[in-house]
């Protein structure tokens, strides 16, 4: 989905927190937990999809043609391995953990108020994942919205179930979401202004087995620790790059 303008992903987004807030207070008593689950499911099923749209770009011909035979997959697996190996040593997963719980207790320690403890846990639960950043840097470059556009559900459903609870401050949230996903779009136009094609494609399939990672999640398959994954993101056009030079 590339229709629209730079940044509509997350404007989506922005308003699918708002809405979900708006209805969670209005009938969020009413909205099942079997419900929910099941509509996660049922975008756990079209993470998959989207990962799978991704990961196909390791066949195009644009992104072959500028790497040695038969080394595309190479590339991935580099980028994933080196990747993982930076995340596991900064350990990315477990600090974006500890910075929740941090932020959680310097705004509200006690847990007393409803307000502040519905904008913080819902700002952290949308901020702080690796779907954020993934389709921001891709609604950024221009390969599509579709991963926001399916975040953006997912979290309107989610601040249902929190604004049923914790009131406005979860309608509040959409602030911070906006402003840390707007800044990952403008790295994303950035990279898609000087990376070249098969470098940009060497990102999006990288994306797309991190997107996996998540339907995982999402289907409770398994707890993928995407976060330390993240890094791969970047080397990726790095790995490929290198290898262009040998083709």
């Amino acid at each position: 989905m590339t229709v629209g303008f730079v940044g509509l992903g997350t404007t989506i987004n922005v308003l699918a927190i708002l809405l979900g807030s708006g209805l969670g207070i209005l009938v969020g008593a009413k909205f099942r937990e079997k419900t929910r689950d099941l509509i996660i499911t049922a975008l756990g099923f079209v993470t998959l999809l989207a990962a799978a749209d991704a990961i196909k770009e390791l066949w195009n011909a644009g992104f072959a043609s500028e790497l040695p035979k038969g080394w595309p997959i190479l590339v991935i697996l580099a980028a994933l391995l080196i990747g993982a190996l930076i995340g596991n040593a900064l350990d990315i997963e477990s600090r974006l953990e500890v910075m929740g719980v941090k932020i959680k207790g310097r705004f509200d320690p006690n847990g007393s108020s409803p307000f502040v403890d519905g904008f913080v846990s819902a700002s952290l639960l949308f901020v702080i994942g690796p779907m954020a950043i993934l389709g921001s840097i891709s609604d950024g470059m221009g390969t599509g919205i579709d991963q926001l556009v399916l975040k953006s559900i997912l979290d309107g459903v989610t601040s249902i179930a929190f604004a049923a609870s914790l009131g406005w401050g979860v309608a509040v949230s959409a602030l911070p979401v906006g402003i840390y996903q707007f800044a990952w779009t403008g790295v994303g136009l950035f990279l898609g202004a000087v990376l070249p094609e098969y470098q940009v494609l060497a990102m999006t399939a990288t994306g797309g087995i991190l997107l996996l990672g998540i339907s995982f999640r999402l289907l409770k398959i398994k707890q993928v620790p995407v976060g330390n994954l993240l890094p791969a993101l970047f080397v990726a056009p790095l790995v490929a790059g290198l290898l262009h030079i040998f083709k």
